[in-house]
């Protein structure tokens, strides 16, 4: 897969940087990091330069979360609480979960937004539960373009930095994403254990 990134990014330029990374944001299994980090690379020995890869990249990653938004609006909490009508007694979910949870997005979502756009896999993701709690339009993508930027800046300026040796900051973040995994796996189980806990004491 990283070949096929590189040779399209470098056949099609910021075209190609604006398209990986808007497929980045939409299918999270490609790494936005070897985007980032070559794009970085590629202002050492092509035309292209940092600020306008960053450009590139940017509104990329802008246009695949905004899809993910929109995903997230058709997904809406009254549509969550149609299927817990149905199913909520085999999940363990009653309506009232599904109201506080989006309450919760309503109060933190903004800053969840921003740093979870700095996060692995969770940066695409973040935007489905965004719309889904119908956060504002205007706000989502102020925070959204905001961490997306801060991301950007430090890869493509670390890549362009390391020059031909970028690819040793692919694998720094690889250990960086299974530290976060770690993290986010940690808090769901917690999360999990808590909300049991509580359903079975008010059972």
């Amino acid at each position: 897969m990283e070949n096929w990134i590189t040779d399209i990014m470098e056949q099609f330029g910021y075209v190609g940087i604006f398209l990986m990374i808007a497929l980045e944001n939409v299918f999270p299994p490609i790494p936005s990091e070897v985007i980032l980090t070559f794009g970085g690379f590629m202002t050492t020995y092509t035309k292209l330069s940092v600020p306008g890869v960053i450009l590139a990249a940017t509104l990329g990653s802008v246009v695949g979360a905004v899809i993910l938004y929109g995903i997230g609006r058709l997904l809406d909490v009254e549509r969550l609480e149609k299927i817990v009508d149905r199913w909520g007694h085999i999940l363990r979910v009653k309506k009232e979960d599904i109201r506080k949870a989006d309450a919760w997005f309503d109060k933190y979502g903004y800053w969840t937004v921003l740093f979870c756009r700095m996060i692995p896999l969770i940066r695409s993701l973040i935007s489905i539960p965004a719309g889904m709690s119908n956060m504002k339009f205007g706000m989502f993508l102020l925070f959204t373009t905001i961490g997306t930027l801060i991301w950007n800046v430090i890869l493509v300026s670390v890549g362009a930095a390391l020059g031909e040796s970028w690819e040793d900051i692919v694998a720094f973040m690889d250990v960086y994403s299974n530290i976060a995994y770690a993290v986010i796996a940690v808090a769901v189980i917690a999360f999990l254990i808590i909300f049991f806990r509580k359903r079975r004491k008010s059972a």
